[in-house]
This record gives C-alpha cells, structure tokens and sequence, in this order.
C-alpha cells in the first residue's frame, strides 16, 4: 500500500539510504544528479526539513521510497531566472526542495505521483504558482519535469548547497484556480 504524509524522526535513515544509494549511482557513473557525497544532501538535509516540519515521505509497503520538503521559500538564486509570472504574489508561491526517489523503485511512477501531491498540497494551501529546481546535468529530472508540464525558466550559474559550478534550472508551472460559479 502506498501513501504521501509527512515525514518522521523514524524516516530519516531511509531517507539517508536513498541519499546514499543515489550518490552511489552517482559515483559508479549510472546516475547523474550532479550532488557530492557529504556535501549534499546529508542527513542534516533531511533533518532540517523535518525540524521545519516540511518534510514529507512517500511511503510503500512500510519502506519510504520517495522524501522531498515543501515550503515557500524560495532560494536567492530563483531571483535571476526568466519567471513567466515574475510578479506571483509570494503568499501564492509552493516550493519542492530535493526530490529523491530510491533507485530500487525508479520506474514506477513515484516521482510523478509525489509531484501530483506537490501540486494537490499547493492547491489546498491556495498557492497556484509552483517553482522547484536541478542540477541541469540532471537530464532524467528534467524529462520529468517537462514531461509534469513544468517550464523551464532559466539556467543559474551558481555555488549551490556547497556544491560549487552548479548551472541550476528553475523550474515553474502555474495550476489553474477553480471557476467561481
């Protein structure tokens, strides 16, 4: 059985072994995200989203294989991309930070499943402007993303999360607001 909820003090080392397992693939050369193992992420990546209580765990069969934080907050280097809605109010604005999907369950449609909660959570919190980010070495996430409807609004030079010469790509989509009847 599969469910999106919050994360917990008890999920963190799970959430530490898909970090491990893709800095592994990473590594080994089958896998390109463009993260540096004991740089980001860490565990203290995943322990800060839960302190904030913004980390949430897709979760199946008692095993997490999908963690990722939601918030509003905006990262400084998403002021230097091309928004498409660069004046969204930033009460309306949703934020999903370090998407990670266990490679043990790669291909089964959890990433899209969790970015379909990401954007029903958004929704329920009447925020319609959705903005996320990656590494642009990461190509298996950008497919994704653009395959969810997400726009590409700029690639960012930039040191990020300590890893230095990252060109990051910020990403966007607005939802579209229920008819008033």
């Amino acid at each position: 059985m599969m469910e999106i909820r919050k994360g917990s003090l008890a999920d963190i080392p799970q959430i530490v072994r898909i970090y491990e397992h893709i800095l592994d693939e990473e590594e080994q050369g089958s896998a390109v995200t463009g993260w540096i193992r004991g740089v980001y992420p860490t565990e203290q990546t995943a322990l800060e989203a839960l302190e904030a209580k913004e980390l949430f765990v897709l979760q199946t069969d008692g095993t997490v294989a999908v963690a990722a934080r939601i918030n509003q907050v905006q990262v400084p280097e998403y002021a230097h991309a091309s928004w498409e809605f660069p004046d969204a109010p930033k009460e309306q604005i949703m934020v999903l930070h370090t998407l990670v999907v266990d490679p043990a369950f790669a291909g089964r449609g959890y990433g899209s499943r969790f970015v379909e909660f990401y954007e029903q959570y958004a929704k329920e919190r009447g925020c319609l402007y959705l903005r996320m980010d990656t590494n642009a070495r990461n190509q298996a996430a950008r497919r994704l993303y653009r395959h969810l409807g997400y726009r590409e609004a700029g690639i960012v030079p930039c040191e990020f999360n300590g890893i230095p010469e990252v060109q990051l790509v910020c990403l966007e989509k607005a939802l579209k607001q229920k008819n008033k009847e």
